[in-house]
């Protein structure tokens, strides 16, 4: 028993030598694999895009078409790459408006931090962002009603 905890010891020391899919590509790279059949693919591929901010601009029309995806993660963690493209993605301002009305929780939230992030080139989302602070779900709630914020620009002073 001893023997073999060290061994679980050691190999996670030196680490397991397996790295996610996404670790050392390109945008481009990731954007290829954003097009593969293979829906864990996508969705890492949409995660490591994620990590490229606003580098990941050119992947811009592969991460709406992603948005569509029959596969819950490939839409979320698309959202997410385009929230954090940042204002460089405002042409995904429909298709993210569109995804607030997903069936999945997750996505809905998603997309509200993303429009959030595009900040007020977004405010064509702020109806239906108004609508989603009424959601079930308490998240997606908090998620809308701080990407009101965010689109809509601070408060005047009176």
């Amino acid at each position: 028993m001893a023997r073999i905890l060290c061994i679980l010891l050691l190999l996670l020391a030196m680490g397991c030598g397996h790295k996610p899919a996404y670790e050392g590509k390109s945008v481009a790279q990731l954007e290829g694999m954003l097009k593969e059949a293979d829906a864990d693919a996508q969705a890492q591929a949409a995660f490591g895009l994620s990590l490229h901010g606003p580098d990941a601009a050119k992947a811009l029309p592969a991460l709406v078409d992603a948005l569509a995806s029959p596969h819950v993660l490939v839409r979320q963690n698309s959202a997410l790459a385009l929230g954090r493209i940042g204002t460089a993605a405002h042409a995904a301002v429909p298709a993210l408006t569109d995804a607030l009305r997903d069936t999945e929780w997750t996505v809905r939230r998603q997309a509200a931090m993303a429009l959030g992030d595009i900040g007020p080139d977004a405010v064509a989302a702020a109806p239906t962002l108004q609508r989603l602070t009424k959601d079930p779900d308490r998240l997606v709630r908090k998620a809308a009603q701080e990407a009101l914020t965010k689109v809509r620009g601070p408060a005047p002073n009176k």
